[in-house]
């Protein structure tokens, strides 16, 4: 069976959220620490297609580094996989990965929703 993989950063309380969220429905993700392993931009075009959105909405608007570099640039979609790839603590978390499915679990409890949608093997 597919893991869930689970986009995880430690410090983050949603991240922790619902990785608590799956650990007590018995779900053992795998953990995808992206900020010490940045995903590639192939992963990222795989990602923004399970979860049905465009690179932007994946984008942290709150980061300083979006708001100094980013904030008001009409860019490409290529372009955002690229920023996502060379700077991961732009990419919105957490985010939860079964097979072609995928959601951002914000709030965290949105990930238990989403399992039962998904109808996820208990």
């Amino acid at each position: 069976m597919q893991k869930i993989i689970l986009y995880h950063n430690q410090r983050c309380g949603k991240s922790r959220g619902a990785l608590a969220l799956l650990e007590a429905r018995g779900i053992i993700p795998e953990v995808r620490y992206y900020l010490q392993d940045p995903p590639a931009p192939d992963e990222l075009k795989a990602l923004v297609a399970k979860l049905n959105i465009p690179a932007e909405a994946l984008v942290r608007k709150n980061e300083p580094l979006y708001k100094e570099k980013y904030k008001g640039k009409e860019l490409s979609e290529n372009q955002w996989i690229g920023i996502l790839s060379e700077h991961p603590v732009l990419l919105e978390r957490p985010v939860v990965v079964w097979g072609e499915d995928a959601i951002i679990a914000r709030p965290p409890e949105k990930v238990l929703a989403w399992l039962d949608r998904i109808h996820f093997p208990k």
